[in-house]
């Protein structure tokens, strides 16, 4: 009886805490949480927050011990309890229930069964919904990101459990971002250590549950089914930890996934990494685009020894990246891009031809595949064109100026010995970078040409198209075109033909702006003369023609004024004298696409200028042509076998374009006759030695010939002196000679000027202000007259009539003196 009186006794004594946390444990597990007893504990805990330690702790001691004594219905009840008190009390105190709140959730995370793994990452689930009113200082989350990124690669045999477990450390992870990221008190969870094992549990779950589906910027509404995926829920997950990266945790954020990817071999494949970084580059801030597309370049610098699998892999994903960065942006290091991609691409050309990666000859561990470099170089060369589109106008000029910086040029930055032919890696690496150059040129648009492409760019460009290269002088054409269209007009030129009405084409032709006439003025010759030295060249083929076609009908409607239509024509004509030619060695396809080439385009020219007596005569030959040379058109020349006659020694004056007859229907609808009138000759310069075509010798001969056939004074001029050993001897002997007096003559200068009276200086300077005045005279009779008079003639004072005078503004002044 005693002792029963003593039991009571203590049952009595013991804290009502202890009494309130006992009595929400029924008798049987099966009943569940006893609730009317845990709203009495609700209501306690809510009145006297200073027990809420003691009852937390009291709760860890009974499931403790339930768990080892594996009454795991007890557990559970022990557990709903605390998820009922975190959600009711936000008191002051409530940090030390939490110490053992997450104490016991440890508890159940360390356990070996997947019940209770389950139901503590549960209830950490909803504590990191919590928003807590104190702060907390020495609370760790360290044993949650190890334990719930091991639960994210769960091997359980079941695989329902397994899926199971894995959504668990997927939810934990989420649950720790979500706690920690935005509390300034806690460990932070973008240092690397934590980062290093969140991000790859997350990618391992993304890459199990891989879909080969293409996917949406942003997760769609899924089904039900779907939803409970560990790659739907990994997305989300992996998705919000990026949202909320700030600017300085980005690297953080991105680095395990550069590592995830290099470990597991997946750039490879490119379909993992791509999906991987499409993800990124969504979820981040499009403010820090540029900082994922900084340690991509990065990291394909660090892989430069790698296999070209490996590198295409990483530039794909830039490729794809810099499609996604146009809406943010690309960053302040612009250059510093295409720098390392142009890097990338010179070490991939050096790969293919040594065949190894040091540059030696030694066989290497690693055996070099020249298909595989080749598809890097293509990549590239997509990914640099990626980059320019997201430019705007002035930075993709600095790009091109930047890539036609890299180029090789033979006589500017590659030095030659003479007739000694480019080396192969130098030829491949001028491909390669005006092959990027036409990506960053597609869609390139700009209202003052004179200023978006300078001459330093345009200089070196046209100069490729004198090198003896088909694919080399094929890119520049291509540039070219792309440089000049800036209304769509290019794919209406693509094939080279004869329209009968050029409506149907639909182009957009605009005025020609003073911007533009200023660019035809200064570089309009330059454009000609290439066009005409490109027709001779003997490895051109049908795409060559037709691309030196469209680029003359862009010319015509984007940058053609009324003289520069007039050199066009001059051009075409001259390009009919060039096929003509036999001097030339051009072979008989070569002569007969020149013609074909030739009369495509005066076609075109003729019902652009809408003269109806043009047109006429225009028509008139391409029907004589028909009937009587169809290999002189384009229908009869571009085909697969060609019609060609074995000759073209004989050819008839009525298939042939008259330049007498264009230039004196062009005369009556206002053209500049005498400019129609003088047939087109290139003038050759220093960059003809650049085509290997000509010697110095003959380019002289050739200079001094056309200044002859050009000049006005050529029945006036004498011969040339003929120049000789003893003739360069005396011009030696007399420059020694001729030094020797001017000197002297120097030297009576100054001493007249030192010794001579005031008087007679004066007297000297006045003649001389006298003549220069005499002659200022003159030049003004010449150029000043008195208006007209009625009668159309002047009468001078000495009874002789003049011719009338001619305004200033209706002289015509050579085209040299205007400027």
């Amino acid at each position: 009886m005693f002792f029963f009186w003593v039991c009571g006794c203590c049952g009595a004594l013991r804290p009502r805490y202890k009494r309130l946390v006992d009595n929400i444990f029924p008798e049987d597990p099966e009943d569940g949480l006893v609730k009317a007893n845990m709203e009495k504990l609700t209501f306690y805990a809510l009145s006297a927050p200073e027990k809420l330690d003691r009852i937390g702790a009291y709760l860890s001691e009974r499931l403790s011990r339930d768990v080892a004594r594996h009454r795991y219905g007890y557990v559970c009840i022990a557990m709903e309890a605390l998820d009922q008190l975190l959600m009711a009390c936000h008191c002051q105190s409530i940090n030390l229930f939490v110490e053992s709140f997450l104490k016991m959730v440890r508890k159940l995370l360390e356990s070996d069964k997947p019940n209770l793994q389950i139901l503590g990452t549960n209830s950490f689930v909803k504590f990191a919904n919590i928003e807590e009113d104190t702060p907390s200082y020495h609370r760790s989350y360290d044993f949650f990101v190890s334990r719930f990124s091991e639960m994210c690669h769960s091997n359980y045999e079941d695989p329902d459990i397994r899926t199971k477990i894995r959504m668990a450390g997927i939810k934990g992870l989420q649950g720790v971002v979500r706690k920690t990221v935005n509390d300034e008190l806690q460990a932070n969870i973008w240092d690397p250590q934590h980062m290093d094992k969140i991000v790859p549990s997350l990618l391992f779950n993304l890459q199990s549950g891989e879909r080969t589906e293409s996917r949406s910027p942003s997760p769609l509404q899924a089904s039900e089914k779907e939803k409970e995926s560990p790659a739907e829920l990994t997305e989300r997950c992996f998705r919000e930890l990026l949202g909320r990266a700030a600017y300085g945790n980005i690297k953080n954020a991105v680095s395990p996934v550069l590592m995830h990817l290099d470990n597991h071999s997946l750039w490879e494949g490119k379909t993992f990494a791509v999906r991987c970084f499409k993800i990124i580059m969504y979820s981040i801030q499009s403010q820090h685009s540029h900082l994922v597309i900084q340690q991509l370049l990065g990291h394909l610098d660090a892989n430069s020894k790698n296999s070209a699998k490996v590198r295409a892999g990483i530039v794909e994903v830039l490729l794809e990246a810099a499609a996604i960065a146009a809406s943010g942006s690309v960053g302040p290091t612009v250059l510093e891009v295409f720098n390392t991609l142009l890097r990338q691409l010179r070490l991939s050309v050096d790969y293919e031809l040594t065949g190894s990666y040091d540059g030696s000859t030694n066989i290497g561990t690693k055996i070099i595949k020249a298909h595989e470099e080749r598809q890097l170089q293509e990549a590239v060369i997509r990914t640099i064109g990626s980059f320019a589109n997201t430019l705007p106008t002035y930075q993709r000029s600095e790009v091109m100026l930047f890539i036609m910086g890299k180029i090789p040029v033979p006589g500017v930055n590659l030095t030659l010995p003479p007739n000694e032919p480019v080396p192969q890696g130098t030829r491949m690496i001028q491909i390669m970078l005006l092959k990027s150059l036409v990506q960053v040129t597609t869609g390139f648009q700009t209202t003052n040409m004179l200023t978006a492409l300078p001459d330093t760019f345009l200089d070196p460009l046209l100069s490729f198209s004198l090198i003896n290269h088909s694919e080399v002088r094929l890119l520049v054409l291509q540039i070219l075109l792309s440089l000049i269209d800036r209304h769509d007009n290019r794919p209406k030129f693509s094939k080279i033909r004869i329209i009968s009405d050029i409506s149907v084409l639909k182009l957009k032709v605009d005025k020609c702006s003073r911007q533009d006439n200023l660019f035809m003025k200064k570089h309009g010759q330059h454009l000609c003369r290439h066009i005409y030295l490109g027709c001779k060249e003997l490895n051109s083929d049908q795409q060559h023609y037709e691309t030196l076609y469209a680029l003359l009908g862009l010319l015509s409607v984007e940058l053609a004024n009324e003289e520069v239509v007039v050199d066009l024509i001059r051009l075409a004509l001259a390009l009919q004298d060039l096929a003509l030619s036999t001097d030339e060695g051009l072979t008989i396809y070569n002569r007969c696409a020149v013609h074909a080439l030739s009369a495509a385009y005066l076609n075109l020219i003729c019902q652009l200028t809408t003269v109806p007596a043009f047109c006429q005569h225009i028509h008139e030959v391409i029907e004589a042509r028909q009937k009587e040379g169809p290999y002189l058109l384009p229908e009869g020349v571009f085909l697969e076998h060609p019609k060609l006659p074995p000759s073209l020694e004989k050819v008839e004056s009525g298939v042939l374009f008259l330049q007498s007859k264009i230039a004196e229907v062009l005369g009556g609808s206002g053209y500049n006759t005498d400019r129609l009138a003088t047939p087109y000759v290139p003038q050759y310069t220093d960059e003809d030695r650049l085509s290997k075509r000509k010697s110095i010798g003959e380019t002289i001969s050739l200079q001094v010939e056309v200044e002859s056939r050009n000049s006005p004074e050529k029945e006036e001029r004498t011969p040339a002196e003929e120049i000789t050993f003893e003739t360069l001897k005396s011009a030696i002997v007399d420059s020694a000679g001729m030094e020797e007096q001017e000197r002297e003559r120097r030297r009576q200068v100054v001493e007249k000027f030192q010794k001579a009276p005031f008087e007679e200086i004066a007297a000297h300077c006045g003649a001389r202000a006298t003549m220069l005045q005499n002659k200022l005279n003159q030049i003004f009779e010449i150029t000043i007259r008195p208006p007209p008079s009625p009668s159309g003639t002047i009468s001078s004072g000495y009874g002789q009539s003049q011719s009338p005078s001619v305004p200033i503004y209706e002289m015509k002044f050579p085209d040299l003196c205007v400027y």
